[in-house]
């Protein structure tokens, strides 16, 4: 029997249903401790990528922990600060394509720096501030061409991507920037891609931009932040247990203090993932086992438009049954109901035998689950329980068709 801390699954999906997202408080409290202790000797502040997952209740655990926020909308401002209002000024408010609007409200909630992305976004948040006459603290996000080894779609280090100003150009942005009275250069920030499970890249990132801080104070643009960015991966396969995941977190920690030098600011990072993904699973009832010829299909109740990374980036999660049953493993296909071949969870993938009406858990599903959920087929999106210890607590209620409807006029 599986167990999210002191609860079993089983007890939790009886009582609020399926597919059901459940997280463990503890597990995301801790793992924001590994960062915050690992940079103790440092003055830092660690912001949560909200990207991740949005849920309110986790946005306010981890708030009342004293963690900033990575965010990347106007949405999710508003997100944190309905979370936790006193934390606006610990956000960072990262994104290619910041409109008039998202700006204005950042503005408004004076959140600790804008990551801006090319020179007219610059100019835009310049023209802003002076129309609110309010100053805007920023960063360059420099691009410093540095190879990840992960995912092209969440790979965004290089020249060719779309994200962040070529670093070579960064120092005269900066020198032009700081002649304005509407903006204060803040910082620089870094973000090479997502999912990267070695710390090298990471500093290599940072030394560039360490020497272009350097470089800049030389000239009388003495920086305040250095933002290093998020990225740093977890183990989908069932590793990276609690040893594993601190010193994940201290090799990383230690590839950014070298390579940061002698800057003597503030360092941020914007964690996500890792410190949420492993904290969630997304339970599932078996609807059907239905044999094809040589294959064999596990169809559940949850479907791409709950869980989309396998069909979308083909990522592997565990998938393990709650109350396991005797027998021989066989190779199946997880799939849902969802009218799509690509609506699957594993393919070929060797399971204990599963019947209907077995309970599975999807592991590793906290990051990137409920925030890309979506309502395809006409799909309610599921419900989230939060466990807190030998507590559990509904933080998003299941959806209704009601709810789907509300927004639309015939």
């Amino acid at each position: 029997m599986l167990y999210c801390d002191r609860i079993s699954l089983e007890a939790l999906a009886r009582q609020y249903g399926t597919p059901l997202y459940v997280y463990s408080a503890d597990q995301i409290v801790e793992r924001l401790r590994l960062f915050q202790n690992a940079f103790a000797g440092r003055e830092h502040l660690v912001c949560y990528a909200v990207k991740a997952n949005s849920s309110l209740a986790i946005l306010k655990l981890l708030a009342d922990q004293g963690a900033g926020f990575d965010i990347v909308s106007g949405g999710e401002l508003a997100r944190v600060t309905a979370a936790a209002p006193k934390a606006a000024g610990r956000v960072v408010f990262s994104g290619v394509g910041k409109s008039a609007d998202e700006i204005d409200c950042a503005l408004g909630a004076e959140i600790l720096e804008f990551n801006v992305e090319s020179e007219t976004e610059l100019q835009l948040l310049a023209a802003r501030a002076r129309q609110r006459k309010a100053k805007a603290r920023f960063a360059l996000r420099v691009n410093p061409d540095v190879f990840a080894d992960t995912h092209p779609y969440i790979s965004t280090g290089l020249r060719e991507h779309k994200f962040g100003i070529d670093i070579r150009q960064a120092a005269a942005i900066y020198r032009a920037a700081a002649k304005n009275k509407w903006l204060e250069p803040h910082g620089i920030s870094v973000h090479i891609g997502s999912q990267i499970r070695s710390a090298e890249p990471f500093g290599a990132a940072i030394r560039r931009v360490s020497r272009l801080a350097a470089q800049l104070k030389s000239e009388g643009i003495a920086l305040k932040a250095i933002d290093a960015g998020g990225g740093l991966g977890i183990d989908y396969h069932g590793g990276n247990d609690g040893a594993d995941a601190e010193e994940k977190v201290k090799e990383y920690a230690g590839a950014l203090e070298k390579a940061l030098g002698g800057f003597e600011g503030r360092l941020l990072i914007e964690p996500g993932r890792f410190i949420v993904a492993q904290a969630g699973a997304l339970l599932t009832r078996v609807l059907n086992v239905k044999k094809n010829g040589k294959k064999t299909f596990v169809i559940t109740d949850a479907a791409m438009n709950d869980l989309i990374r396998p069909a979308l980036y083909q990522a592997y999660h565990e998938i393990v049954p709650v109350k396991p049953r005797a027998g021989r493993t066989r190779a199946v296909d997880v799939v849902g109901p969802v009218c799509e071949t690509g609506d699957f969870f594993a393919r070929d993938r060797e399971m204990k035998p599963v019947e209907a009406g077995d309970l599975l858990a999807l592991l590793d599903a906290g990051a990137y689950g409920m925030a890309q959920t979506s309502n395809y087929n006409s799909r309610m999106r599921p419900a989230e329980v939060l466990v807190e210890g030998k507590n559990h607590r509904l933080i998003r209620r299941r959806e209704e068709m009601r709810d789907l409807l509300a927004t639309e006029i015939v």
